[in-house]
């Protein structure tokens, strides 16, 4: 047990220092943004033009809200107005960023999804962006059923709320179930595409998929 518990403060001590001294975290510092996340985000933007002015956009999975916070920027007239509509949600507490919807959460409850309708007001989204992740417990089959599970679900609030011409940026992770997770990509989208930022972890099996324009409605 003593050794074990050594082995775990080397660990932590390892990734503190990994993380403290990370070129993502200092400069997520340094530009007043939440988390060192953000430049995944603003390196697929960058080159695929995903966020523009007057769009509806929702950011799931948003605490800390960092994303929510570069989606702000890129559609501000100023320091106090926007041009389009941002709707952060997450089941975790997030602080509020000025111009941000956010809600308080689950997708799958019928509560958050009212209160999501309220902020629509019978408009459909432009945008969705997804950083939704579950805990990974090391354990392959667990962790990539649970991960098409979460992705599943997003996919069928994205047919159910996003226009036809619309995008979905989505956080997933190569494993077991990766082929069926690109093929019910496949399905629903006119385009898809792979993308694995800078900021994301070299040893790290997460990437994102970028899905463009509706093919069909439902997955069945």
């Amino acid at each position: 047990m003593k050794n074990k518990l050594i082995m775990k403060n080397k660990l932590d001590k390892k990734w503190l220092h990994n993380y403290v001294n990370d070129f993502y975290v200092k400069l997520a510092k340094k530009e007043g943004y939440r988390a060192r996340s953000v430049y995944k985000l603003q390196e697929i933007d960058a080159k695929e033009r995903l966020i523009k002015p007057g769009q509806i956009i929702v950011d799931l999975g948003s605490s800390p809200g960092s994303w929510s916070q570069y989606i702000r920027k890129k559609i501000s007239y100023n320091s106090k107005n926007i041009n389009g509509t941002i709707i952060a949600l997450d089941v975790l507490k997030m602080k509020p960023i000025p111009n941000v919807n956010f809600i308080l959460g689950d997708i799958r409850n019928k509560c958050t999804i009212n209160n999501l309708k309220k902020i629509l007001n019978g408009r459909k989204l432009d945008l969705i962006l997804s950083d939704i992740a579950p805990n990974l417990s090391g354990v392959s089959v667990v962790d990539s059923a649970n991960i098409e599970y979460i992705i599943n679900i997003i996919l069928e609030f994205t047919q159910e709320y996003i226009k036809p011409s619309g995008s979905i940026l989505l956080k997933c992770f190569y494993g077991i179930n990766y082929k069926e997770i690109f093929n019910k990509f496949y399905c629903v989208f006119k385009s898809i595409s792979l993308k694995k930022p800078k900021a994301s972890h070299k040893n790290s099996s997460e990437i994102f998929l970028l899905g463009k324009k509706l093919k069909i409605k439902n997955l069945n």
